[in-house]
């Protein structure tokens, strides 16, 4: 299989070359020549998170460097759980945050840093990643990398405008991790990222390539577990369930979109957004603008310009396409709470904010069928919030708290490129 830009003026490469390169260099996100179709009959147990992961990536690795690996790669990346929680027998949650940062994005950072790892093991290369973060992605990628062969991450996130506890899993790692505090916007760290790799000298300097989600290597892996959530609901109701995500960057959403266009029996994806409502106001209007972002409760989808919208886009490329297959929901902090203390209250379940987004459009949505929520994060990642809503301690659990327990580095810097390279 070959990977092209959603620009359309970069030429075709293996899935190893996009990853290694993780933006097109035309400024485009990669995506497939065209999407394959798998055959359910042949998948293996939903029970199994790295057979099944291997069976969904083996199209999308067919003819490249690591074909061979794949299967040790996924048994490698995948050994963490992703179960679902049922509050009913057509209402579940699931739980994407018992990997090493308690967030969904432990799955795909994973995948990627092995799969980084062994091809610049093969290669005899060095890389530096840089990674903008509203929250969970530069703990995820700094945990994953952290101590990897032939990598050097930077992870940039936005002076105060994460919580605590996701600050210290931003900064606790040093060795081959550095991070940088900007004094800006979610925003600004992303177009910090994108400016240095459309800057050829620090570019070729660097050897560059990401770890945010426009990498391919960190949608690919989410995919799997849309099919084993949705191959689990359809074995038990004989349903495709409908699928609700908690979306900033949208590409945990765009993951999910693909898992169903190749075969996941996923009857529709909705995106729950908070107070930025970029995608909603395409859908009322028709046309795309980009906006600022909003700080919100739900911090880590504060995101007012998506870039996994180019592969959306290339995806349901007309607008009347687009409105068929992508529906979305924006909640606003006050029905963030009061979602959070409503679930508490009723199932006893204790959910984070942006998960909270998820069950409100459950809710308040027109679903006639069984539905899963995506659960982002571990609410512990977000005491300050969540405890004084539900009057109630949360448990720290025990990956989480071996990181809070460590000391933090790093520095403060504008929102200039440049400053990251001296």
């Amino acid at each position: 299989m070959r990977f092209i830009s959603t620009r359309g003026n970069s030429p075709a490469v293996s899935a190893s070359e996009a990853i290694l390169r993780g933006l097109a260099p035309d400024g485009g996100l990669y995506i497939p020549e065209s999407f394959p179709s798998l055959d359910m009959s042949f998948a293996p147990s939903y029970r199994n998170l790295p057979e099944l992961a291997a069976f969904v990536l083996a199209p999308f690795f067919e003819g490249d460097e690591l074909e061979g690996e794949l299967k040790t790669m996924c048994q490698e990346a995948f050994d963490f759980p992703a179960p679902l929680h049922y509050h009913t027998s057509k209402e579940s949650v699931l739980e994407l945050f018992w990997g090493p940062t308690a967030a969904f994005k432990d799955f795909g950072a994973r995948f990627l840093a092995v799969t980084m790892e062994h091809l610049l093991r093969k290669r005899g290369e060095r890389l530096t990643i840089l990674v903008a973060t509203s929250g969970d992605t530069g703990g995820a990628v700094a945990n994953a990398f952290h101590k990897r062969e032939g990598i050097d991450v930077k992870v940039l996130f936005p002076e105060g405008k994460v919580s605590a506890r996701q600050q210290k899993q931003l900064t606790v790692l040093q060795d081959n991790i550095t991070s940088y505090a900007v004094r800006g916007t979610f925003d600004d760290c992303q177009k910090m990222v994108k400016d240095a790799f459309m800057d050829e000298k620090v570019c070729s300097t660097y050897h560059l390539s990401s770890a945010n989600s426009i990498n391919l290597g960190r949608l690919l892996p989410q995919m799997v577990y849309a099919f084993s959530s949705s191959m689990e609901v359809f074995s038990k109701t004989g349903l495709k369930p409908a699928v609700i995500i908690p979306s900033g960057n949208v590409g945990n959403s765009c993951a999910t979109y693909w898992a169903k266009t190749i075969g996941a029996p996923i009857h529709s994806v909705s995106l729950a957004l908070n107070r930025n409502r970029t995608i909603i106001d395409y859908l009322v209007t028709g046309t795309y603008t980009k906006r600022e972002s909003i700080a919100t409760l739900a911090n880590a989808m504060d995101v007012g310009d998506p870039s996994n919208m180019e592969r959306l886009f290339a995806l349901y490329p007309s607008y009347e396409q687009f409105a068929i297959h992508v529906s979305a929901m924006s909640v606003s902090d006050e029905l963030i709470r009061k979602t959070i203390a409503e679930i508490y209250e009723q199932t006893g379940y204790i959910v984070c904010p942006h998960t909270a987004t998820g069950e409100h459009m459950r809710r308040n949505g027109d679903f006639d069928r069984p539905t899963v929520v995506y659960a982002t994060a571990h609410p512990a990642k977000f005491e300050t919030i969540v405890e004084p809503v539900i009057s109630q301690e949360i448990p720290v659990p025990d990956q989480l708290q071996e990181l809070l327990d460590k000391e933090q580095h790093y520095s403060t810097i504008d929102t200039d490129y440049h400053l990251l390279f001296r």
